[in-house]
């Protein structure tokens, strides 16, 4: 089951949903609505290894000129909101508006864990040449009720591997898995 505005904004007041910072405009029917933050970041290496540390080279973004964001390149952004969800499974989607400007927010991660507290880094890429803004709304989290009790959650788990709080994007960490 998904959850309405009004029980986002009740787990809110409970803590077990924390977004900041929070703006009651940002609430939809059932989702809160997330921007853009300043950063970006770009792979270093045009060939990248799942078993090696790829390294990333970060920059921030201008307010006023934003980035033209390109085809064929992988960007990694991130939320300007940090987020907790300690009940609930949170899942990030793209806003319609963006998918129909040839935006996709994320490969493959948009579900989140049980437990999650950071920014979201997202894996931004595009159809064609776009130019973006920090602030612009760029998703939307939903979030779904559990079944069951949760016996690790993802900021108490030892192979957590994206638990440093951090509000630039971070680089992929597959490296870590044994494989």
């Amino acid at each position: 089951m998904i959850l309405t505005d009004q029980q986002i904004r009740a787990e809110m007041e409970r803590g077990t949903i924390v977004v900041q910072p929070y703006d009651p405009s940002c609430l939809g029917t059932n989702s809160y609505d997330v921007h853009l933050g300043r950063y970006l970041a770009t792979y270093d290496d045009a060939v990248l290894d799942a078993r090696r540390h790829n390294k990333i080279t970060t920059f921030e973004m201008s307010a006023d000129e934003g980035y033209v964001l390109q085809p064929g390149i992988l960007y990694l952004g991130v939320t300007a909101e940090y987020t907790e969800t300690h009940a609930h499974v949170p899942f990030l989607e793209g806003k319609s508006s963006v998918g129909r400007l040839g935006i996709d927010i994320h490969a493959t991660a948009g579900k989140g864990d049980v437990g999650f507290c950071n920014h979201w880094t997202l894996e931004i890429s595009v159809s064609m040449p776009v130019r973006v803004y920090p602030g612009m709304p760029i998703g939307q989290l939903i979030y779904f009720s559990l079944q069951g009790d949760v016996q690790t959650f993802y900021n108490r788990k030892q192979s957590a591997k994206y638990n440093d709080r951090t509000d630039r994007p971070v680089e992929s960490m597959m490296w870590k898995n044994q494989f």
